[in-house]
């Protein structure tokens, strides 16, 4: 049976590439083929990516759709990974986890006891779709929380080492980790500022 390897990471500071021995492992423990390994950095919260659209047009009925977790194909809202879901089984793909063992069976034949098996495997997928979504939701709320307090038990309080303006750069770094995938156009219309002051503000951030 064919396999198609989909590896995401959020930023091009984490490899997308990281997982892809793990799931080359699997499939070859699972006798599948390897067709297809489809990589990119970009944000799980969007559901049109180049790399996995790629994946969905060139996949076959029958073939099968394989992640290492959960996180890494979806942190969708629950309107856009009912679409993903959609789509996936439109195309009569077979959605394998590596890290969740109920999804293994998508990888054979199913009887009764497989179609039991793909309720309880749906329903799982659901709760752990569900999960990542708050997750990175919650991140992004303590990371805004935090700059806010800071700013509202000093006043004149600044990112340390960084004689700007501290409003601007809290606005910055909750855009950035937001949206991370957006680039210096796209955050200085976002946020009301120059472009040359993200690249200033990404540098500094870096250094």
């Amino acid at each position: 049976m064919n396999a198609h390897l989909y590896l995401r990471a959020s930023t091009k500071d984490q490899d997308a590439l990281r997982a892809k021995k793990l799931l080359e492992a699997f499939a070859a423990e699972k006798n599948l083929a390897v067709v297809g390994v489809y990589s990119e950095n970009i944000s799980g919260t969007k559901l049109t990516r180049p790399e996995l659209m790629s994946l969905l047009d060139a996949a076959q009925p029958g073939e099968i759709l394989l992640c290492e977790s959960v996180d890494r194909l979806s942190r969708l809202s629950m309107a856009d990974w009912e679409t993903l879901k959609a789509t996936i089984k439109g195309k009569g793909l077979r959605l394998v986890i590596a890290d969740l063992p109920t999804s293994h069976m998508m990888v054979e034949d199913k009887g009764i006891t497989g179609q039991i098996m793909e309720v309880i495997n749906a329903m799982l997928l659901d709760l752990m779709a569900t999960m990542a979504r708050l997750d990175q939701e919650k991140r992004v709320e303590r990371i805004t929380q935090g700059l806010a307090n800071k700013r509202a038990a000093d006043p004149d309080w600044k990112p340390a080492g960084k004689g700007k303006n501290a409003e601007l750069w809290m606005n910055v770094q909750a855009a950035m980790t937001k949206h991370p995938t957006m680039n210096a156009d796209e955050l200085a219309k976002l946020v009301g500022c120059g472009v040359a002051t993200i690249y200033r503000i990404k540098r500094e951030l870096k250094a």
